[in-house]
């Protein structure tokens, strides 16, 4: 209505014809733009009212006329889930119920007693307590199944059921009832509970006299103030060069990436760059404070678990010449999630813009927009992915995540390792193990001898350790194919030879990969004596990627020439 009392203003005869003829056709072009603007804005307006209301209408009509009964919100849901993955992983709907659940998730907080817990059949078992928190104060291990919570059963519940009831308010109590491994009654425990924060830094320390090393796991708040103490802690103990492990970092705040990035490089400069199609996400973003260290070697460890705000981190390395990027590819998530208030206490978690690194490049891999025919939801092909320079003249590319400057194979876990660990054989070894021993000595120096792997080949026997190889699938598939055309009885002798010598090497895959396996085992004997920060230290001396940092920052030419151009 405004616009229309302004054109109608705008065009009065007598006001018109009296501007000169070049200001009457500005005044022309204006409308025109005015015009054509509102219509779009009207015309985007009618198409949204217009579904929602065909959405509206189908939804009444389905609850009032469908044979069965419809659970409204169940079918609410599944409509809502089923809109937003059509745009892309990121963009979720959170709940009333949920929205507690994505706080912890996002921040680490919460008030309960500090322990991982997973569903083992119909039970529920400790799998992972954190160390300085009431579950481990209070000696709950790892393999205890939890039988009662203040006097309810839980045996059959589900870990949300159970994860409900050990929660709750800091300073009060909850009593458990448990059974444990080589103790023939349940042992009773009273905890109580206190605010829960699961730091962001799982472990830092030193690796030899002057290196240090820090293993960030996500980026939670307070993850900048979390590396900033450790690394002026591993300055009083003599770090002169460091690695920064982000494998397995899924990311986290946008704010956070910035500020630890700011640590290493110098004060004022771009970070990142977000875009999108609303102007107001359309930032830039600078560090605001001066560098921990601007000049000490840094190595940053990255794998393709990596993503989001480890790829801006360990990208903006890269650009400024600052780092060494070590390991495998990351992830390759360029894209900025915001979350956004909803109606009754309902959240959404919205994709609402692209993040550009210093050297202009977003490392978004996987196109979720349908502009283009038939390239929706595809990994961008590495012929398409564009060139760009870091400082000092460095190639580097788009989409596709962060290639590292020194590239290293990923280790692929065996069929057997991933069958021992799914069976959870390895994990009822190591409860068996701790039930049995006291004490261990200090994780740098626990092996798995001969005599505990053959411990452990004997505690395996009678055990089904069965699982099916691609070439069994193709072996397989072969006789069936063979047998529909008539051709397997020529082959069949061959064929059974084949199954049973295929056999025969299943047999030997412990021995085969003993080596793989013990690391494995002893992970998780470490982690029942020294938890998550044991468990990390354990696998220094076998860690490929670690140990190549170490060699490059033991060699100052080395790491000076991979950081220059060719």
């Amino acid at each position: 209505m405004r616009l229309y009392s302004s054109l109608r203003s705008l065009f009065s005869a007598q006001r018109f014809r009296a501007l000169p003829v070049s200001r009457r056709i500005r005044h022309l072009a204006l409308v025109m733009v005015l015009a054509t603007s509102s219509w779009a804005l009207t015309n985007n307006y009618f198409e949204i009212s217009k579904h929602i209301e065909i959405f509206a209408t189908l939804f009444r009509e389905i609850n009032m006329y469908y044979v069965d009964d419809v659970d409204a919100g169940k079918l609410m849901k599944t409509g809502i889930d089923a809109m937003l993955k059509s745009l892309d992983p990121y963009t979720d709907f959170i709940a009333e119920s949920d929205v507690e659940n994505f706080k912890i998730m996002t921040t680490g907080q919460y008030g309960g007693i500090g322990a991982l817990i997973a569903k083992v059949g119909d039970t529920v078992v400790i799998a992972d307590p954190y160390e300085g928190f009431p579950a481990q104060k209070a000696d709950l291990r790892a393999g205890d199944q939890l039988l009662k919570i203040n006097g309810e059963d839980v045996l059959g519940r589900n870990t949300d059921d159970v994860s409900k009831l050990l929660k709750g308010q800091p300073k009060t109590e909850v009593k458990v009832l448990i059974a444990r491994m080589g103790v023939a009654k349940p042992i009773e425990k009273v905890l109580l509970r206190e605010e829960v924060k699961v730091t962001s830094v799982t472990y830092s320390g030193m690796l030899n006299e002057q290196v240090g090393y820090v293993n960030l796991s996500a980026f939670r708040v307070d993850a900048g103030n979390e590396i900033q103490k450790a690394m002026y802690e591993l300055k009083t103990r003599g770090m002169k060069s460091m690695v920064l492990d982000l494998r397995g970092n899924p990311g986290g705040s946008l704010d956070e990436a910035v500020r630890i990035s700011g640590f290493f490089i110098p004060r004022g400069s771009k970070v990142v760059d977000t875009r999108g199609k609303v102007k107001e996400w359309d930032k830039s973003y600078q560090t605001t404070n001066d560098p921990v260290d601007a000049e000490m070697p840094v190595v940053v460890l990255v794998d393709g678990s990596s993503a989001s705000a480890s790829e801006i981190v360990s990208g903006v390395l890269q650009d400024y010449d600052r780092a060494l990027v070590v390991g495998q590819k990351t992830f390759g998530k360029g894209l900025v999630q915001t979350v956004r208030p909803l109606t009754y206490n309902t959240q959404v978690k919205v994709t609402t813009a692209k993040y550009y690194i210093p050297s202009g490049r977003c490392i978004q891999a996987i196109e979720y927009s349908d502009k283009e025919p038939g390239i929706k939801n595809r990994r961008v092909a590495d012929s398409l992915r564009r060139e760009f320079k870091t400082a000092a003249g460095r190639v580097v590319y788009d989409a596709g995540g962060v290639t590292p400057d020194v590239a290293l194979a990923t280790d692929t876990a065996s069929n057997i390792l991933v069958t021992l660990v799914n069976k959870r054989y390895l994990f009822d070894f190591a409860t068996y193990y701790r039930s049995r021993c006291t004490t261990l000595p200090e994780p740098e120096q626990f092996v798995v001898s001969d005599s505990l792997y053959g411990a452990f080949e004997d505690y395996l026997k009678g055990k089904d350790l069965s699982y099916t190889t691609e070439s069994d699938r193709s072996l397989q598939d072969f006789k069936e194919k063979a047998i529909r055309e008539k051709y397997f009885d020529a082959v069949q002798d061959e064929y059974n030879a084949l199954v049973a010598r295929k056999h025969h090497d299943k047999s030997r895959d412990l021995q085969k990969h003993r080596a793989e396996i013990s690391d494995y085992l002893k992970q998780e004997i470490v982690g029942r004596y020294y938890y998550q920060k044991g468990r990390l230290r354990s696998t220094f001396a076998s860690d490929p990627e670690i140990q190549r940092a170490l060699v490059l920052l033991g060699q100052p030419s080395d790491y000076r020439r991979l950081l220059q151009v060719p």
